[in-house]
């Protein structure tokens, strides 16, 4: 590690990136088993500040099931579900979501900080600064994904989900 930070002064850097690296590594797990529980598409809008908080209270939790039994997937894969089965494909999404939210703060506020500090290495500036941009390209191009099976289609379409797993 110390020779990829140029010594010891940078060691806050190397454990921010490390860091960053495992919310990375966490996110692809999260994002997988959120795919294999076909919980993609249980949280039906993209609120990237808002969206943050789940629903607090019963009539929230209506109001997301509602908007959800309101997609095809409910009526042609999941028609019957219950709240209580609904909650249970929402949570995975959410964190998925939340993660996401995680890392890009975990990332950026960081990196703000070491700027202004000067404490990154310059040869790592342009490169953090690429990571952050592909970071929040990420994002969108997750909910470009989502989107596509919130309207016709009871899953996301195939090259969308090519694009977002990269």
């Amino acid at each position: 590690m110390k020779r990829f930070i140029g010594g010891d002064q940078n060691r806050a850097v190397a454990l921010w990136l490390f860091t960053c690296a495992v919310l990375v590594l966490a996110m692809v797990v999260v994002g997988g088993i959120t795919r294999l529980t076909g919980s993609g598409l249980s949280i039906t809008e993209w609120k990237p500040i808002m969206g943050a908080l789940p629903p607090m209270n019963a009539a929230d939790w209506n109001e997301a099931f509602e908007k959800y039994r309101a997609i095809p997937q409910y009526a042609q894969v999941n028609a019957g579900m219950s709240l209580a089965e609904f909650q249970g494909i929402f949570w995975w999404e959410w964190a998925h979501r939340l993660l996401g939210r995680l890392i890009g703060a975990a990332f950026a506020l960081p990196f703000a900080v070491f700027l202004i500090l000067r404490s990154i290495p310059r040869r790592l500036i342009i490169r953090c600064g690429v990571l952050l941009a592909l970071g929040g390209l990420q994002g969108l191009i997750g909910w470009w994904m989502v989107s596509s099976g919130l309207s016709e289609r009871v899953d996301v379409a195939p090259e969308r989900l090519a694009v977002h797993l990269g």
